[in-house]
This record gives C-alpha cells, structure tokens and sequence, in this order.
C-alpha cells in the first residue's frame, strides 16, 4: 500500500475506539427528504383524533380509549393513569395537575386547577425550622403538599367523559400487575432519583418502601429490564372501584395518614378530604398572525409564557432569523423581565392580590420591550411597578368532536419527595418547596395554601378556532419551553415536529418565587445544534454562555397536537422516549 494511501484510511481503522464515544457534539442527525433538515421525524397526521404522550404504551392507551368512543378528556385520564406507572420520575397520583381545553360545545378554552394545598397542621414556624439555605427542602415530609391528581381526572370526567370510570384506570393497573420494559431516559432517571433519595443527610424520613419498590435487583430498573408495581395497581384499582373518595376520604386516605403519624409528617385524612379542584378562568394574550396564546392563572407560572409574548412581539424576530444571536438574545432578555414579575406576583390568588391583567396588557409588554438593548446584556433586571410590588409529564390528546385536552402532570422535582406509604405503590409529590419563607413575600408558606407552581399546559387559537394544544416539560424551562414552540411555529414557519425538535436555548438565574433577589446576570444554556457563530456573538454581547454539557436534560420535554384545516397534527420529544399516534 502506498503511503499517501496508507494515511488516508488510517482514521477509519481507528473506528472502533473512536465509536465508543457517542456523545459528539460535532455530529448531527442524517439528511431528511423533506422538511427541516434538524427534525427527528415529521409530523404524524390523523383525520379522527390525536395522542401525545411521553411514553408509547400511554399513548397507545389513549388512542385504544379513543377508539371505543371515549372523549379526548378520557383517553388524557387512561394515558396519565398509565404514565404514573411508566413515567415514575416525572408524574404519578402524589401529584398535581392542571388542564386546558377546547370545549366544541362552548366553544371556549377551560382551566382546571388540580393542585393541592399545604397541611394544615404545618405552620410557617415549623416550615422556617427545617429550612435549609433560607427555603423549604426539596425532600421529606416537610415538602409534601396534598396530591390533587386524582381529583382533577375525577373531576373532569364528571363533566367530559363518556366511558365508565373504572375502564379508564383498568389499563394502567393491568399495565402496573404485568409490567414492562423500562425505556433509556426513564431508567437514567431512576437511577438518578433514588440516588438523590438515598444520600446520608437527604432529609427523607423513609426509604425502606421505594428500596423494596425500585431496588428489587439491587439497581434500579435498567434500560430493557422489566419493572412491575403490584401496589400501585391495588391502588388504582381501589380508586375506580371507590371513586375519587377513595382516595381523599376512605381507606387510601387512612393510611396515608397512618404512614405520616409514623415517619413524622403532618398530612391528615381531613387535608385530603378538603381538597377540591376548581375550574378557572384561562389567562391570554394576542401574540401576531391571529394567534391567541392561553395560560393557567397563578398559582400557575402560565402567565410567564404570555408574559414573554407579549414584550416579544414588539420585535421582528422572522427577520432576525431562526436561532440567530439577535433572536435568541431578546427571547432570552424577555425570559429575565418575565421571570422577575413571576418571582415578585406569583401565588396563590387565595392569599394574594394578583395584578394579572396589566402584566398581560399591551402598553406593559410594550414598556418591557423597550428595556431590551439589542446588542448588549441588561445589567440589572428588576420587576415591573405594576398597580398596588423540572420534572413534568406532558400529554396532550383529542376527539372526533374537536375537543382538544392539554393535560400538565407532576411530582415536581425528580421523582418527588421521596416517601411512598405503605402499600401504595407512588411516591408524593415535593411541591411544598415551591414555597417562600422570606416575609412579604406573597408566596410565603401558610398552612391550607397552594404553592406556586412551575407546572403549565399551553394552548392557542388561531382565528378564534382551536388551533395548539402543546406543553414543554421541566420547571422554570416550561415558559421558555413553550415561548420557542410559539416562535418557531409562528415566526418561522415551522411544522409542529421540527418545532419541537429546533435547538432550544435555556436561561438560568433570576429571581425566584421561593426567595431573595438574584442580581447576577445568569448563565445562557444552548443545545450542541445552535449554529457556532450564535453561540460566540451571543457571549460578545454580554452573555454567560455555558458550556455544552454532556446530556443535559435541561431543555424539557414537548408534546403537541395542531388542528389543521382537515386532520390532527401530532408531535412528540425527540430529547425524550415519548410517540405521538393519530388515526
């Protein structure tokens, strides 16, 4: 062999060791036929209905229940059902939920609430004893509000669904008594949440039930590997027997709270038996191209996605192209004038006078607007003087009647608090973190109260018709999530799937709802697939860049259906293990 030639093929007889690492930022997926070239797959189309979940058998479930002539609000309850098995880090019945959707009949968007509120034996002083760095823990009792989950389906269906209750719950229980293979993201997570749970000094009160639930191999389930969990199908079982009361007031209510009396909680069968979900009324805001953007009220953060919207549209982000320095840098200077409203308002409109409609207004969009330098960082951000100072599941489904359900789920951080009682089978949320203890904030802890929650579904019309309902999973990320999906789509033209599957950006830092001012500027976060040059002129500009981290699970998961002018739309996460089916 000649020499020159010899060299030539030197890299590729080095193949082997260099494949070993799959993490390659430098890499891109292969070339589409059509569409855009950095989407995953296209958009999947049906002519009848639509599902989006983060898992493929929920979403196999809800197009199973859609078939047998349940309603969109039905097949959102089975997949839910079903994702709290499948999707343990993310959702599950020690959660909360909230709810947007197209009512055909009404012709309207509703909101439901789902969330729960504090114990009300847990006083601020107590709350302020066990804090750590000035907030309440992310984990134990101390974190733990009332799960709302069970109520919110329930009350749903009473007005929405059209199959029985107990078929709606039958598929995730059988599913939980089989059990299935674990999914790559889902066993990571796993993994890393009973770490998290397991550490000396985390501050869980119990760990022997999710040992005997998560660790029946010494490990968390692997990828491929089957989990069962036989408890959580008594469960479910027990609720479509029963109702909702089971859950809230019956026999999963006492021993619950028989579990908190012997690991030193303070929930009780009374705080269970007050909780009820309310509807409400949706908030908004006209974006452009007769787009109208709906968000849940406080004590929902869904006002921040519009909140962004509204100072964004004072700018021409089709002309300053798709993930350009200068697009990317006034969405992510929105995000911080958003975000410090959110951290100043935000709460539980029970306990605190919510200016709203002029943080949603015009002229306040248009007054923001105007703080946003464009070639340069805002020093200093500050909130608004208005009037009077991660992880999630997803799911979005719809019928042949056009009712569309955008449908939020969460245990809140990592798989939650780390308690599961006895026999149960699901572990409870952490929400209570989502508190303030800092005086005059509105926020602040007070027992019966609801927390500030990160949790938002999102919908849209486009000419008074129902046009989007859509969701971006993870925290503070889900308005920044769901603020680049309405961009993308509506700036840039894209489908639903190559929305989702664009390169996102992810600002961190800011105020927060649970504390003190931050006055540092932050860290800007961007996928490995931001074109370099936005990536070095957006940290000419003032920003603190990240570095590319090795799978960041920052960036949210997404969930969409669009109704076009003859069929449902549906597109699901590329980041995560998720299938979106119509038919």
């Amino acid at each position: 062999m000649r020499r020159r030639s010899f060299l030539a093929v030197l890299p590729f007889m080095a193949a082997p060791a260099f494949a070993q690492n799959v993490n390659r930022p430098d890499m891109r997926p292969g070339d589409r036929q059509s569409g855009a070239s950095f989407a995953s797959r296209s958009t999947v189309w049906g002519a009848n209905s639509a599902v989006a979940t983060g898992h493929p058998m929920a979403s196999m479930i809800g197009i199973d229940i859609l078939k047998r002539g349940g309603s969109a609000v039905d097949a959102a309850i089975a997949a839910n059902a079903a994702l709290g098995f499948l999707e343990p880090t993310a959702n599950g019945i020690g959660g909360d939920a909230f709810c947007l959707l197209w009512d055909p009949k009404q012709k309207k968007v509703m909101g439901l609430n789902g969330s729960g509120r504090s114990p009300a034996n847990l006083t601020l002083e107590i709350a302020r004893s066990r804090a750590k760095n000035g907030e309440v823990p992310g984990l134990g009792a101390i974190s733990i509000s009332v799960p709302g989950a069970v109520d919110a389906w329930s009350t749903m269906h009473k007005r929405y669904g059209k199959l029985p209750w107990k078929d709606l719950l039958e598929p995730a229980a059988a599913l939980a008594d089989k059990g299935t293979p674990v999914p790559q993201a889902i066993s990571m997570l796993m993994e890393r949440g009973m770490n998290r749970f397991l550490a000396p000094g985390s501050g869980v009160e119990e760990t022997e039930n999710i040992k005997k639930m998560y660790l029946t191999r010494g490990h968390t389930p692997r990828e491929g590997e089957i989990f069962r969990n036989p408890d959580l199908a008594r469960t479910l079982r027990n609720v479509a027997k029963g109702g909702r009361d089971a859950f809230y007031d019956g026999p999963i209510a006492d021993t619950i709270e028989t579990y908190f009396k012997r690991v030193g909680g303070w929930m009780t069968r009374k705080d269970l038996a007050a909780h009820h979900s309310d509807w409400v009324e949706p908030v908004w805001v006209d974006y452009r191209d007769g787009v109208r953007v709906y968000g849940m009220p406080p004590n929902s953060q869904g006002p921040t996605t519009l909140q962004m919207l509204s100072i964004l549209k004072n700018f021409d982000l089709k002309g300053m192209g798709l993930m350009s320095p200068a697009s990317v840098h006034h969405q992510a200077e929105a995000k911080r004038l958003a975000f410090e409203d959110r951290a100043r308002y935000f709460a539980d409109p029970a306990f605190a006078e919510i200016p709203i409609q002029y943080l949603l207004s015009d002229g306040y969009g248009q007054e923001r607007a105007k703080l946003i330098r464009p070639d340069k960082v805002m020093d200093r951000v500050f909130p608004g003087d208005a009037p009077h100072r991660g992880d999630t599941t997803y799911l979005t489904a719809s019928d042949s009647s056009g009712m569309m359900v955008s449908l939020i789920q969460s245990n809140y951080s990592g798989m939650g608090a780390g308690l599961m009682p006895d026999g149960l089978g699901f572990i409870f949320q952490n929400r209570g973190s989502g508190f303030s203890l800092v005086d005059g904030s509105p926020n602040i802890y007070a027992p019966r109260k609801r927390p500030f929650h990160t949790i938002i579904p999102g919908f849209a019309l486009k000419q008074g018709a129902p046009w989007l309902s859509f969701g971006v999973m993870g925290g503070s990320m889900q308005p920044q999530g769901q603020t680049q999906i309405v961009v993308n789509l509506v700036d840039h033209g894209l489908d639903p799937q190559a929305a989702g599957d664009c390169p996102r950006w992810r600002h961190d830092g800011g105020s927060e709802p649970t504390g003190l001012p931050d006055p540092s500027g932050g860290e800007l976060s961007l996928e490995s697939g931001t074109p370099a040059f936005t990536r070095a002129r957006l940290a000419d500009m003032g920003w603190k860049v990240a570095p590319i981290r090795t799978y960041d699970s920052g960036y949210g998961g997404y969930q969409c259906i669009m109704k076009g002018a003859e069929a449902y739309g549906a597109a699901t996460e590329m980041r995560k293990d998720g299938l979106a089916l119509a038919y």
